[in-house]
């Protein structure tokens, strides 16, 4: 593959048509349907469906069929067929569904204003996932404007990813036939330890998460009469989380929320923390003076990447600081998310999770557990030397530096169902969610320089899968 022609076939893409599109897409409140309930009503996600499927529909892509295929109550999904030279199959994946808004924006900022500044695309999705469809058909275009052939394509834009892709495997299922059994699959909905060289994803955490209520009174009353009488529902759901988290030093305790790590897993953590030391937790807009948990980079990444760590996300029946009168609530809700290790069940931890949090509740308080989709994590197959060979050329020729081989703290749902439905491909997860690039939270940005390298690069593996041995 001719690089230097294709990265400039690639940056001109991305320039003309990409950034542009990127920038009208994110302008969209396409939040998934778990933060947007009437999301079929209010039409953001149809608006973006239908925003992102004109511009693929419309591309030169030889014998690309394109189409928005829709089953009864779910989430629309893109499909594409690009066909290639001989009987493999490559898989190529993608979401435009969002994350909500979030607070702490700074000024010239906004979730649905898209803003560029010194290279970098602001806004919601644009990262996280939304160029991915582009991408995807541009690493295409680039090969074959170059001559160079390719297997049979298939690309999946999907609109639920963000709610635990619950809709998803109603089309793979309904899509069996067309889909085929891939032997490679790209997926550009993951992460980068920094923005100067090729990031593989080789593991990715499960999740369980739910909301955990205590109740004690049938309505709020006065602190006064009621404190020291009446329990207070907040502590008891102190005392509750406690039976999950040592708050001391936030290890989660239930052994059954814990995997042992491979080593080969840890030999590559070590190597990612020798190559980046500090510069991780420089990518955290910490506070001044607070410190990461544990004391070395690369315990923190494993504790990231491998461990079972929980946070609470939300809260219920607080009310703002303005409005908080002399009152002994009457119950308290918060919002648990608790992070697996890849090899742990999501459904099963899901279950005991539930059993620990419910039994005996202090004060015999009214307690409930109601767990959301549970996820299960992704576990990489060996990589093949064809594709770890492709990725160092790659990486090489875009960035002159190595590839690099990381786990990511967060869940990509889809990855276990394909690892479980095709053990047999191979898999090339990245992404573009470097240092500081912020999804789910406030000033997300996609890093264009980087994106438009990663296209390229996507393109030489491609291209070197097709002529593997």
């Amino acid at each position: 593959m001719n690089q230097q022609s294709v990265q400039s076939f690639v940056d001109e893409k991305w320039d003309d048509e990409i950034v542009p599109e990127l920038v009208e897409y994110i302008r969209i409140p396409a939040k998934s349907p778990a933060f947007d309930p009437d999301w079929d009503k209010n039409g953001y996600v149809e608006q973006a469906t239908q925003h992102v499927y004109r511009w693929c529909a419309a591309q030169e892509i030889e014998g690309m069929q394109c189409e928005v295929v829709r089953l009864p109550g779910r989430t629309p999904l893109i499909f594409m067929e690009i066909p290639g030279e001989g009987d493999d199959t490559v898989l190529m994946y993608g979401h435009l569904d969002k994350q909500p808004e979030m607070s702490g924006w700074a000024d010239d900022l906004g979730p649905w204003k898209p803003v560029i500044k010194d290279g970098k695309l602001y806004g919601r999705g644009g990262a996280d996932d939304g160029y991915a469809a582009y991408a995807s058909l541009t690493a295409l275009m680039a090969l074959q404007r170059e001559g160079i052939p390719h297997a049979r394509c298939v690309v999946m834009i999907e609109a639920c990813e963000e709610s635990g892709s619950f809709d998803l495997p109603h089309y793979i299922e309904h899509l069996s036939d067309r889909i085929g059994t891939p032997s490679l699959v790209v997926c550009l909905d993951s992460g980068a330890g920094n923005y100067e060289q090729v990031w593989l994803t080789v593991s990715l955490r499960g999740m369980c998460s739910g909301t955990l209520r205590a109740d004690v009174l049938h309505e709020g009353v006065h602190s006064g009469y009621a404190s020291g009488f009446v329990p207070s529902s907040f502590r008891v759901l102190r005392q509750l989380v406690s039976r999950l988290e040592d708050e001391s030093n936030g290890q989660v305790l239930p052994e059954y929320l814990h995997a042992e790590i491979p080593d080969q897993r840890q030999r590559q953590t070590q190597r990612m923390a020798d190559a980046l030391g500090d510069s991780i937790a420089e990518a955290y807009p910490l506070c001044e003076g607070v410190h990461p948990q544990a004391d070395s980079t690369y315990e923190r990444v494993l504790n990231r990447t491998w461990r079972a760590a929980l946070s609470v996300t939300g809260a219920d029946g607080l009310p703002p600081l303005g409005s908080a009168g002399n009152v002994l609530r009457p119950h308290t809700s918060l919002k648990l998310s608790m992070r697996l290790p890849p090899t742990t069940d999501g459904e099963e931890a899901t279950r005991r999770m539930k059993e620990t949090l419910e039994a005996d509740p202090p004060n015999n308080a009214v307690v409930s557990f109601e767990a959301d989709h549970a996820a299960t994590g992704w576990n990489a197959p060996d990589i093949a030397p064809w594709l770890d060979a492709s990725l160092q050329a790659a990486s090489q020729a875009a960035f002159g530096k190595d590839a690099m081989y990381m786990g990511e703290g967060g869940t990509i749902p889809f990855m276990a169902m394909l690892g479980e439905s095709f053990p047999q491909a191979q898999f090339m997860i990245t992404g573009v969610l470097g240092p500081k690039s912020n999804a789910h939270g406030p000033n997300e940005f996609l890093h264009i320089p980087y994106a438009k390298k990663l296209t390229t690069c996507v393109a030489q593996v491609l291209a070197d899968h097709h002529v593997r041995e």
